[in-house]
């Protein structure tokens, strides 16, 4: 069992409830609450959390139906916001918003974080009648960083209350509180040459704000200096950890004109303004923040197809299995696409779309060539000057939709765009190819099984793009050339593949892959209990569209070389 100094540091059983029983904080209707009155219960529980942190909206409600669950029992819950950042208007907002019925505690100087120590939201403490600290961490195991199970396998914070109430200390008494760092009053004073205005805004201007802004899916904004305050902990830890911004790809192979990696420098920019307190120089200096396009990215479309008539509803927790939504084209002649954009209707619930072209007759396992997708930060796709990918008539759309909660209910209805040419100016075919495999079987319990496809290329081609597609079971992806003097080379490597990101890598200059070349493609998935997103380690797994199953598809696009499509009556 882990002592209770492990928790407080070395902080006494005695000096730490009267130090409990003396804190008064406002409640977020501005009602003061004396701690003392929680602590008359058998169990008291203080759970942390902060409005724009994506797991606490998760687990809002979810609090108040473990309040209800235990409302007839000697159990004080407690909501605590210590985030510096979190504003009494965001407060209420969230409280009322979430339906919690349990006091909300304003803590914005960090006093009960601090004597708890708190570090994260949402993380949950509990104290037993005595006053001891016998839990600290997550609320359950369905919730983390890149984690969303469709059920929890295990809830932590109740069965912690259920031991307080038998006089018990629960096993584990601590877990890992997954979530964002409680933003904290700085105890640096603000100095040193490098400063927002002039250096870390244009970082975060350039490199992610395009999803860190209002509407977008991203948790908060880092469109200035002010809403970036209390956020830096966080900030820190997703640029030293290689989370942010969202990049899974070798840099040892290929070289991508989408590569988002931070570099070096700025990586070292950030983490000196962060330590030296966060300065913000002379607001004068701040660039201008880019005008990010409202409407489409691409060129105006000729065609919008939207993902269904009628807007699909996602609900405010739990996950949401893959949607396939099929849609009609209503092509009456050969068409010739040079650019499509993917939208998402309703960007804080949509994870991502993929929208594959289904030809005339083609209804085999791999849904169709991957004409578009979308995830936060994607681009659109726009061909070459002269080259155009051909749609025979009777084509249709399948849209892959996958939603992720945010704790509130939404709906969504998303949509593509494309751009026609006129076959008179198409002077190359693009293609859509994959490498596939439908047939693997993969074991249970095994953390590192590979699949492997390949496709043999009947003709020279220029690759554009490749974009791997697994599901919650992926771990690894990688692309290799054989080529025909048998010479081999990685195209792309994906060493730690994550399923939240289904990213597009696009060559920074096509990648000439002669004829005869074999593009051979390894997946890795791991089907054991040590992947948290695993549903069941103890099935075999084999392909199936949705997330418990699995996919193992390498698509390829490409352009054929002085190639033009045999030409149809275009527009």
């Amino acid at each position: 069992m882990m002592p209770f100094s492990a928790f407080a540091d070395d902080t006494s059983l005695d000096s730490l409830n009267k130090a409990l029983a003396e804190v008064s904080l406002p409640d977020c209707y501005g009602k003061d609450r004396e701690l003392a009155e929680f602590q008359k219960a058998e169990a008291q529980v203080y759970v942390f959390l902060g409005t724009e942190c994506p797991l606490a909206k998760l687990y809002a409600t979810r609090l108040q139906k473990l309040a209800d669950r235990f409302k007839d029992k000697p159990v004080s819950i407690v909501g605590v916001c210590s985030n510096v950042q979190d504003s009494l208007t965001e407060i209420v907002a969230y409280t009322n918003r979430s339906g919690i019925q349990f006091p909300m505690l304003v803590d914005n100087e960090q006093k009960l974080a601090d004597l708890l120590k708190a570090t994260r939201t949402p993380e949950a403490i509990v104290l037993n009648a005595k006053g001891e600290l016998i839990y600290r961490g997550r609320i359950d195991d369905q919730y983390a960083i890149s984690v969303a199970k469709k059920t929890p396998s295990r809830e932590d914070l109740a069965l912690a209350i259920e031991s307080a109430l038998k006089g018990e200390r629960p096993s584990p008494d601590h877990t890992p509180a997954p979530g964002c760092v409680i933003g904290r009053r700085s105890k640096v004073e603000p100095h040193g040459d490098v400063t927002w205005s002039g250096h870390v805004a244009e970082i975060f201007y350039r490199r992610c704000a395009e999803c860190h802004r209002s509407g977008e899916i991203a948790p908060f904004s880092l469109t200035s200096y002010k809403d970036v305050l209390g956020w830096e902990a966080t900030i820190a830890e997703v640029v030293d950890e290689g989370r942010m911004p969202p990049w899974n790809a070798n840099p040892e192979f290929g070289h991508f004109r989408n590569d988002s990696r931070l570099t070096s420098d700025e990586k070292r920019l950030i983490r000196e303004w962060i330590q030296n307190g966060c300065p913000e120089g002379n607001p004068d200096q701040v660039p201008a923040l880019p005008a990010f396009t409202k409407g489409w990215r691409m060129p105006e479309p000729d065609q919008v197809i939207y993902v269904a008539d009628k807007p699909f509803s996602v609900p405010a927790t739990g996950t949401v299995e893959y949607q396939y939504i099929p849609a009609e084209l209503n092509f009456t002649e050969d068409k010739y696409i040079v650019a499509a954009e993917a939208r998402p209707g309703n960007a804080a619930v949509v994870h991502h779309i993929i929208a594959f072209l289904q030809m005339p007759g083609d209804n085999d396992i791999s849904l169709g060539r991957m004409l578009i997708g979308y995830a936060p930060g994607t681009s659109p796709l726009i061909f070459p000057e002269g080259s155009a990918m051909k749609v025979p008539a009777g084509s249709k759309i399948l849209f892959e939709m996958h939603y992720t909660p945010n704790g509130t209910e939404q709906t969504d209805r998303s949509y593509i765009g494309i751009k026609f040419a006129d076959p008179a100016t198409v002077k190359n075919e693009v293609v859509g190819l994959e490498a596939l495999n439908g047939e693997f079987r993969i074991p249970a319990n095994d953390a590192a099984y590979q699949v492997t496809a390949q496709r043999r290329l009947r003709e020279d081609l220029d690759v554009l793009s490749l974009t791997p597609h697994m599901h919650v079971r992926g771990k690894a992806f990688r692309y290799e050339a054989v080529f025909p003097d048998g010479k081999t080379e990685t195209l792309l490597d994906v060493p730690r593949y994550d399923f939240n990101w289904q990213l597009r890598y696009e060559f920074s200059e096509p990648k000439r892959l002669p004829k005869g070349t074999v593009v051979k493609c390894t997946a890795t998935y791991d089907n054991s209990s040590q992947n948290p997103n695993n549903p069941d380690p103890s099935k075999e797994v084999t392909w199936g569209q949705q997330s418990w199953e699995e996919m193992m598809i390498g698509f390829i696009t490409a352009v054929k070389p002085g190639v033009a499509p045999t030409t149809g009556s275009g527009k």
